[in-house]
C-alpha cells in the first residue's frame, strides 16, 4: 500500500451541505450543551470489517476531526467470548488506521468495565428492576408476544430483591450451567416496543475471553454493555445505523435507571448497501468457512480488508463514503458509484506500465536481430512529477491476440494486414503477413517498421489511428494476473433465500492468466503497490508474489470504447 493510504485526509473537502448528524450537533454546539463532541466506533471483534464499517469509521472519525475540542474513540464491544478473537481486534485496527484515522490514547474494551457493567447490574437488581430468571431460551421466545400481542410474564419475575442479588451473585461464580438462568431487565411485557419485554441484560457463558481469560463466566449482552459504555466514556453522540432504532428506547431506559456519569444520545443514520455485496458479517463468515472465497481478504469480498488488497486506494472510499453523504433511509449505492472513485483516484496516482495478458509475438522483420534499445516512456500523464522510465525494445515483442484481426470489421482500428499502427513510445509498424499452425491458428504476425517515427510519431506528418501496448519478448517478466469480477451475480443477494447466498455466486468472479508478459520495472513491484496496466485497467502487486514470480490483480477495468462498440454491432 501506499504510505499516503495511512495518511491524514483533513485536506479532503466534504461536501458543503449539512446533513442531518452534523446539524443536530451544530445545534448542541451552539446552545453550550457540549464545547465539542466524543463520538465512538465500537465493533464487535467476531469478523472483519466491511465497507459499510467504512462509512461509519469515516462519520465517526471524520466528526472528531472536524469539529474542535473532539475525539472519536475505538472501542471493541467484546461481549460474547464465543465469536470474538484477537485476531479481528488486529485485523479492525489495521483497517482504521489503513483508512486514515486514529484513536489516539483512546482504545477501548467493553471488556474494561466488566466489573462497572455488573455493579450497574446489581443496583438494578437492588432496585427492583432487574430479575434473575430460570426460563429457558426457548421459553423465554415464546412468551416475548407480537407486534400484535403482549407477552407473558416469567413465572419468576416476583423473586424478591435479596434472591435475585443472591442467585445473580452465585451466577457470577459459576454455579450454575449455561442457559439455566439469564437476568432480565424488568420493564413491560406488554410494552408496544418489543425490546422493553424484559430484555436479556446477563446469560451464562462458560467459554474462554481473548482478555479477561477465565474471570467472568457471565456476559452482559450488548443492548446493555453498549449504553453503559458509552456512558463511562462520556460520548456525547452514539451513532449508530438504522436497525438499531427500535433499541433506542431500551438504550435510554438503561441510561435512566443506573447511576451513569454522563448521558450520550443515540441517533441513527442509514447504513451502506452496496450493490453486489452483502454486509453482514455473519454472512461473510460463512462464504469464509464454507469456502466460497479464500478468506476474509479475498480481493472479491467486500471487507475493507479484501479492498486494500484488490488495490482500493483508501483516500477513494473516504471519497465514495463522503459523496454519499448520511441518510436516514436505507437504499442501494451502485456499485458504478465505489468503482468511480477508484478509478478517480488511481487515474491520479497510479504510475502506468504496459503488460501483455493473451499474448500473441510480433517479429519486425527489418529491425536487426541483437539490436535492442531502451525507450523513454511516461510514468504517469496526469503527474507530471512522476516523471519517465526506461523501456526496453527488440526485434520480438509481445502484443495482445484482440489488438490483431486477419479479416477486420469496420471500426477496428488496431492492427491488421498491410495496416500501419502505432507501438506505444516506440515506432510505427506495417503488418505483412501472419505465421499459422497446423490447426489454422495464427501464432505470429510479421511486420515491418519505420526507424524515422521513433518516439511515435512520424516526420513527414502522416498519422495512424491505432496504438497499440506491447512488451518486448527478449526482457519480459512472466506473471501470474488475477482478473477479479463481482463476487454476487444478483444486484441484492438475498442471505435468506433457501438456496443461500452459493446460489448467488458469480461463477466467473475470478479468472486467472496464469502467465503474462509484464514489462521489466513491475518486477520489483511491492505487495499493495498499484499500477494501470495501460489499455487494460488498474492492477495492485499481491502478497502472494515471490521474486522473479509476481502475482497481480486487477482492481478495476478501463472503460472499452471498443467492446461497447463490437456489442453494438
Amino acid at each position: 500500500m501506499s504510505g499516503d493510504d495511512r495518511g491524514d485526509s483533513r485536506g479532503e473537502s466534504r461536501s458543503e451541505g449539512q446533513d442531518f448528524i452534523r446539524a443536530i450537533i451544530a445545534d448542541d454546539l451552539a446552545t453550550g450543551k457540549h464545547a465539542g463532541v466524543v463520538t465512538r466506533f465500537p465493533p464487535e471483534p467476531n469478523g472483519y470489517l466491511h465497507v459499510g464499517h467504512a462509512k461509519a469509521i469515516c462519520l465517526d472519525f471524520g466528526l472528531a476531526r472536524e469539529i474542535p475540542n473532539s475525539r472519536c474513540h475505538l472501542r471493541f464491544d467484546d461481549t460474547n467470548p464465543a465469536t470474538e478473537e484477537t485476531e479481528y481486534v488486529e485485523g479492525i485496527m489495521a483497517d482504521v488506521r489503513w483508512l486514515g484515522f486514529d484513536w489516539g490514547d483512546h482504545l477501548h474494551y467493553a471488556s474494561d468495565y466488566f466489573e462497572s457493567l455488573y455493579g450497574f447490574a446489581v443496583e438494578l437488581i437492588q432496585k427492583g428492576k432487574a430479575f434473575v430468571d430460570d426460563q429457558s431460551a426457548d421459553e423465554i421466545r415464546a412468551n416475548q408476544g407480537s407486534l400484535t400481542e403482549p407477552g407473558r410474564e416469567s413465572p419468576f419475575r416476583s423473586r424478591s430483591v435479596e434472591e435475585n442479588l443472591d442467585l445473580f451473585a452465585r451466577m457470577r461464580a459459576g454455579e450454575f450451567a449455561e442457559g439455566s438462568r439469564v437476568l432480565r431487565a424488568k420493564i413491560d411485557m406488554a410494552a408496544a416496543v418489543v425490546a422493553l419485554r424484559d430484555p436479556i441484560l446477563y446469560r451464562i457463558q462458560k467459554k474462554r475471553h481473548h482478555r479477561t481469560g477465565d474471570a467472568w463466566c457471565i456476559y452482559p449482552m450488548y443492548d446493555f454493555a453498549h449504553p453503559l459504555s458509552d456512558a463511562l466514556e462520556h460520548v456525547t453522540h452514539s451513532l449508530c445505523t438504522l436497525e438499531f432504532l427500535d433499541h433506542r428506547p431500551l438504550y435510554d431506559w438503561v441510561l435512566e435507571n443506573v447511576s451513569v456519569p454522563s448521558r450520550p444520545r443515540q441517533i441513527e443514520f442509514a447504513r451502506l448497501n452496496v450493490s453486489h455485496m452483502v454486509t453482514s458479517k455473519r454472512f461473510l463468515k460463512r462464504l469464509v468457512d464454507e469456502g466460497h472465497v479464500g478468506g476474509w481478504d479475498d480481493p472479491r469480498m467486500p471487507t475493507i480488508a479484501a479492498m486494500r488488497r484488490r488495490g482500493y486506494p483508501a483516500r477513494a472510499i473516504r471519497e465514495f463514503c463522503d459523496a454519499i453523504g448520511i441518510a436516514k433511509r436505507d437504499n442501494l449505492i451502485e456499485l458504478a458509484n465505489l468503482e468511480f472513485h477508484v478509478r478517480q483516484v488511481l487515474n491520479q496516482e497510479a504510475q502506468r506500465r504496459m503488460v501483455v495478458l493473451d499474448p500473441i509475438k510480433l517479429v519486425i522483420e527489418n529491425y536487426p536481430e541483437e539490436q535492442e534499445e531502451l525507450l523513454e516512456a511516461i510514468n504517469n500523464p496526469e503527474d507530471p512529477a512522476a516523471g519517465t522510465r526506461r523501456v526496453p525494445f527488440s526485434r520480438e515483442i509481445w502484443i495482445e491476440r484482440e489488438d490483431f484481426l486477419e479479416d477486420p470489421p469496420k471500426k477496428f482500428f488496431r492492427l491488421a494486414p498491410g495496416r500501419e499502427v502505432r507501438l506505444r513510445y516506440a515506432y510505427f509498424v506495417t503488418c505483412q503477413s501472419v505465421v499459422k499452425n497446423e490447426a489454422g491458428e495464427i501464432t505470429e504476425l510479421r511486420c515491418s517498421y519505420d526507424p524515422a517515427t521513433r518516439g511515435g510519431d512520424a516526420p513527414d506528418g502522416r498519422k495512424v489511428k491505432g496504438t497499440l501496448h506491447w512488451v518486448s519478448a527478449r526482457h519480459a517478466i512472466p506473471a501470474e494476473v488475477r482478473l477479479y469480477g463481482t463476487l454476487f451475480k444478483d444486484e441484492q443477494p438475498d442471505p435468506h433465500a433457501p438456496a443461500g447466498l452459493a446460489a448467488s455466486l458469480d461463477p466467473e468472479s475470478l479468472a486467472i492468466v496464469p502467465r503474462a508478459w509484464l514489462e521489466p520495472a513491475l518486477a520489483s513491484a511491492a505487495p499493495g503497490e498499484r499500477f494501470q496496466f495501460e489499455r487494460l485497467g488498474y492492477f495492485c502487486a499481491d502478497p502472494d508474489g515471490r521474486p522473479g514470480q509476481p502475482v497481480f490483480n486487477r482492481t478495476a477495468t478501463l472503460r472499452d470504447t471498443w467492446a461497447k462498440v463490437a456489442k453494438q454491432s
